[in-house]
């Protein structure tokens, strides 16, 4: 209990000082205006959904392995978390799309791939809503939460493996970001892995205890 609070008050005030640089620290761009200060937002949010789909490819490998039902709790919260700022992305982008390349949607490499990650662990979470009984599910659920993963290296790759309009900031020297940008995304990537652990934590804890339920239950 007090790693959660400890957790809670970290990611709180590490999502203020984030919110301070990215609309007030970190200059305007020069072309874009306010409206790319949604990029801070928009690649944390990325970045925590590719990390919480890692989380669950690696503890679906351990359940396997290990047929420990902490793992798959473990697995099933990061999924559900990792949706959740997949969503954020497919948001935010079209979002900051609109005012800089004139359109809400395009069929880029990047936005595609992206929206069939968003898909494949929707149905992961669909799958274990279907099948009741706890070992087949937990199984079940391994399975395509590691056979999903392959679409995260595909969807960050995708900018480098075909011709996109979208920006590449990740490479060397930053994308040409401002030093100030940098530090405002920096700070924004770690607010949100705070914010990640904090809620991961949280999730985890009530899907052990409603498999304590279940088991009670049955």
């Amino acid at each position: 209990m007090k790693l959660q609070k400890t957790l809670d008050v970290a990611a709180i005030s590490a999502v203020c000082i984030a919110l301070y640089f990215a609309f007030i620290f970190a200059p305007a761009e020069l072309h874009m205006g306010a409206v790319q200060r949604i990029f801070y937002f928009h690649v944390a949010s990325a970045w925590i959904a590719f990390f919480a789909f890692f989380v669950t490819f690696v503890l679906s490998i351990l359940f396997l392995i290990k047929q420990n039902f902490l793992f798959d709790d473990i697995a099933e919260s990061s999924a559900e978390i990792g949706i959740l700022f997949c969503t954020i992305v497919l948001i935010t982008g079209p979002i900051w799309a609109r005012p800089t390349w004139g359109v809400w949607w395009t069929w880029d490499p990047r936005l595609t791939t992206t929206t069939i990650l968003w898909f494949i662990y929707a149905g992961y979470i669909m799958l274990r809503k279907f099948i009741d009984e706890p070992d087949k599910r937990a199984k079940f659920a391994a399975a395509v939460g590691i056979i999903g993963f392959i679409d995260v290296p595909i969807v960050f790759f995708s900018i480098r493996w075909w011709r996109t309009i979208h920006p590449n900031v990740v490479q060397e020297g930053g994308g040409g970001l401002h030093p100030d940008m940098l530090k405002a995304l920096l700070i924004s990537v770690f607010a949100f892995t705070l914010l990640y652990a904090a809620m991961l934590l949280k999730r985890t804890r009530v899907a052990s205890l409603a498999r304590k339920i279940d088991s009670l239950e049955g």
